[in-house]
């Protein structure tokens, strides 16, 4: 009793040190925000107010999971929520780590899934005026439409010579997954211009800030840009080649030769039909009886083809078949020839850009606040676990601890789906032949006592296709109990001797019962046999 004691004390004390030890990676200096959604987001998450975010918020609990987190809970509407962080975050030194998890419950045909982590309220918003025109500094996550499938990581950044806020847009970004388990996105920003983009802790997307191979349009604006105020002059000839003005259409150049002649070599095929009709009228039509020559017109019988011409090589008027004509040469042209006076495509010149600059890093604006404004046709998509760090080891802690072990369990779930959906698939092939056997098994004479039993469980394993094989099984244990009744049980015990004359009679009386019972025995047994109880089945449905 003692070492049960000790054992669920030192239990106790593991799962203590392991909830403390993540509660302080999740409360260090290099965690900048965290929501679990552990408990309701009223008062701390404000909703949008904005007339056209009519889309309702919930606290639930993911599907088949204890775990909480904020579902948009309504088909085609639109959303908007945000939440104030205590201090804003900085993005220009050191590396920041932005995550969250998403749960696509009944999946993503069109909609968003994405999160914006936006700029202080002095750029011109409030939380409860939240829409899609609020500034913010990064929109990442997925979102999918149409011919739209990427998980979106677009920064905005201000030009420093034009005072523009322009938003580049990740070039190639990994796809959305197109289950309907809770995954992770992470994204990395690093103080050496490096972006990573992690699914599930595995890296998707690499990219660099500053490359303009990376991210549309580039963040550092080209040095030069054609000139707006630059013409092309009028005597400007681009054409490369021209027609020969010397060129002469020759003589014998017939350009109304027509393409196609008729064969005169052509011969009428034997036995060709030439007064039989293509079709003729349908022999078996009939007149409809409500059909009203005034209000419908004349009646006409619907038109068939003819079975004459079905023998015959054809039908009606024969004419010669077309050919290629030999003197066709269509439409003369001069050929071309090289133009003296072309001086390529012209171009505008290129003059200074005015709105170049340089850079070592981009200038990010701080992270105030983050939201979710999306319009999408789903409902039960879910947010939970949303993290902003300043270290990757808090990331993957989170990812280990609080993503991992649901996305196992969803995903043994779904194997377990896949199989059994595997498994009636396959048991559909022979699942008719099987069961056609069986109700012919199930109108087999002796098993007549069993015979409503049968059909009621195949009638209901024929409805579902994973209990094929225990219809099978069960049909065959009740004829093999029967014919084990049939060998080794059912005797009755023989009496004692009787006098002979009362033995006499006994055996005159048990001869007439015998036969008796024998003539009623045959007819019960015809009439089994030619009249067996008629079963409604799936073939009479």
């Amino acid at each position: 009793m003692q070492d049960i004691k000790r054992r669920m004390w030192l239990q106790y004390f593991m799962l203590l040190l392991i909830g403390l030890f993540v509660s302080q990676i999740y409360a260090s200096a290099d965690t900048k925000f965290y929501e679990s959604f552990d408990e309701a987001f009223d008062g701390r998450w404000i909703v949008s107010e904005k007339e056209e975010y009519q889309g309702p918020w919930k606290h639930s609990k993911s599907e088949g999971h204890d775990d909480y987190g904020l579902l948009v809970s309504e088909k085609a509407r639109k959303y908007a929520i945000v939440k104030e962080l205590d201090e804003p975050v900085d993005l220009k030194d050191g590396t920041v780590v932005l995550q969250f998890e998403t749960r696509l419950q009944n999946g993503l045909e069109c909609g968003g899934a994405y999160l914006k982590y936006l700029r202080p309220q002095e750029a011109g918003w409030e939380p409860k005026g939240f829409d899609n025109e609020s500034p913010y500094s990064i929109m990442f996550g997925p979102d999918k439409c149409g011919g739209t499938n990427k998980v979106h990581f677009i920064f905005k950044h201000k030009n420093p010579n034009s005072g523009e806020y322009v938003e580049h847009h990740l070039k190639f970004p990994p796809s959305v997954p197109s289950d309907k388990l809770t995954h992770v996105y992470t994204a990395i920003l690093k103080p050496d211009n490096e972006l990573r983009i992690l699914i599930d802790g595995e890296e998707k997307k690499k990219a660099n800030f500053l490359s303009s191979e990376d991210f549309e349009p580039a963040l550092i604006p080209a040095k030069t840009i054609p000139d707006p105020d630059d013409k092309k002059p009028e005597d400007w000839d681009e054409r490369a080649k021209i027609p020969d003005p010397d060129a002469t259409k020759p003589d014998d150049w017939d350009e109304d030769a027509p393409m196609e002649i008729e064969d005169e070599e052509a011969e009428k095929p034997e036995g060709w039909l030439d007064d039989e009709p293509e079709e003729i009228d349908d022999p078996e039509a009939t007149k409809p009886e409500d059909w009203d020559d005034e209000e419908d017109g004349e009646w006409e019988a619907p038109k068939i083809d003819n079975p004459k011409c079905e023998a015959a090589p054809g039908c009606g008027e024969w004419k010669r078949p077309l050919k290629r004509n030999p003197a066709y040469k269509g439409k003369w042209h001069a050929p071309l020839i090289d133009n003296p006076n072309y001086k390529g495509i012209w171009k505008p010149q290129q003059i200074p850009n005015p709105s170049y600059f340089e850079l070592e890093k981009p200038d990010f604006e701080d992270i105030a606040a983050i939201g979710i404004e999306i319009w999408t046709m789903q409902d039960g998509i879910l947010f939970d676990n949303i993290l902003i760090a300043g270290d990757e080891k808090v990331a993957v802690s989170l990812r280990e601890t609080k993503w991992k072990p649901k996305f196992d369990l969803e995903k043994e779930k779904q194997k377990a789906e896949d199989d059994a959906a595997s498994l009636s698939d396959g048991l559909k092939g022979y699942q008719k032949p099987v069961f056609d056997y069986l109700y012919k098994i199930a109108d087999i004479p002796f098993l007549s006592d069993y015979k409503p039993k049968i059909l009621d469980f195949i009638e209901k394993a024929e409805k579902q296709a994973n209990l094929t094989i225990g219809a099978l099984v069960s049909v065959v244990l009740i004829i093999f109990t029967f014919i084990l009744r049939i060998l080794f049980g059912g005797k009755k015990p023989v009496g004692a001797k009787v006098s002979g004359e009362a033995k006499k009679t006994d055996d005159v009386a048990e001869t007439s019962n015998n036969e008796g019972s024998t003539e009623e025995k045959e007819e019960t047994a015809e009439d089994t046999t030619t009249a067996p109880r008629r079963r409604t089945t799936r073939r009479e449905n």
